[in-house]
């Protein structure tokens, strides 16, 4: 799976618009519109960024796995 599909899917089923994601990353809707059709390519930091708010692994949200795992934090 690619992380495009990966990170609209979850963005759906946690009930978030684009625009409230965008809000996160500090970009427009129609900005992270593009990252998520490919107009764009998504940033470490904001991966970093989605990772942290949804609270699921780098690997997951990029597809590398389909093994939904919470972040472990380190403080």
């Amino acid at each position: 799976m690619n992380y495009r599909k990966r990170i609209r899917e979850v963005r759906e089923d946690r009930d978030y618009t684009q625009a409230q994601i965008g809000a996160i990353l500090n970009k427009t809707q129609k900005g992270y519109n593009h990252i998520e059709n490919g107009r764009a390519e998504l940033k470490i930091d904001d991966l970093i960024l989605l990772c942290r708010f949804y609270n699921l692994s780098a690997d997951y949200l990029i597809g590398l796995t389909d093994d939904l795992k919470t972040l472990k934090m380190k403080n």
